[in-house]
């Protein structure tokens, strides 16, 4: 199973759950990886320190050195793999739907399944964007999704400058959904008020069919 196989499933909490020892050659870099995502959504970049993780996945930081030469190794391919998931992700959602409408109202609708690693990790990063690691990550993934959102609605035949303007503040309302959700602010998933406000954002920013 690949590093974000078991990570999207709704309602699966992605706490880490192994033996108490691991033997070395075992251990996989993508192993550390998942750890350091987890634990950044939970706790933000700086809590990620190679001792403590170690101590929390069970295992000792001796085994560390076999895949990564430092922690800013391990955060930065972290980032990279939690990058490449987005993308797929992204893929996934453009080539798997042909109505545009329906795409942007997915791309809603998953941003209500707070238990998944990929939104929770966006969150922290969030709050994390002055630093030197994550700034560039998160500029890259927003020129992603700004220009996936923006072809939508321009496939919704909205002028080219129009259509930009309309992915940025759609971005807007997802990234804001996100922060105000981690700050207990904004209605949440399973709550009796989230979907009468994901209408609402659904038919204020999408135009009709």
């Amino acid at each position: 199973m690949s590093l974000y196989e078991s990570i999207d499933l709704p309602g699966n909490k992605y706490t880490m759950s192994k033996p108490a020892k691991i033997e070395k050659e075992k251990l996989t870099a993508a192993d550390w990886e998942r750890g350091a995502l987890e634990l950044i959504a939970e706790e933000g970049v700086n809590a990620v320190a190679v001792e403590g993780l170690a101590k929390r996945m069970g295992i000792t930081k001796g085994s560390f050195y076999w895949h990564f030469s430092n922690r800013q190794a391990l955060i930065e391919q972290s980032l990279l793999r939690w990058q490449e998931h987005d993308e797929r992700n992204l893929q996934v959602l453009w080539k798997n739907i042909d109505d545009p409408r329906e795409r942007l109202i997915l791309f809603f609708r998953r941003s209500s399944q707070v238990n998944q690693l990929t939104h929770d990790v966006y969150a922290a990063l969030c709050f994390a964007a002055d630093h030197p690691l994550v700034g560039p990550v998160l500029a890259a993934v927003a020129k992603r999704r700004l220009a996936y959102l923006t072809q939508a609605f321009v496939e919704l035949n909205m002028p080219a400058k129009e259509a930009a303007s309309r992915a940025m503040l759609t971005y807007a309302a997802y990234v804001g959904y996100l922060q105000l959700l981690e700050q207990q602010q904004a209605p949440e998933p399973d709550g009796a008020d989230f979907d009468p406000y994901l209408e609402h954002i659904i038919n204020t920013l999408i135009p009709a069919a």
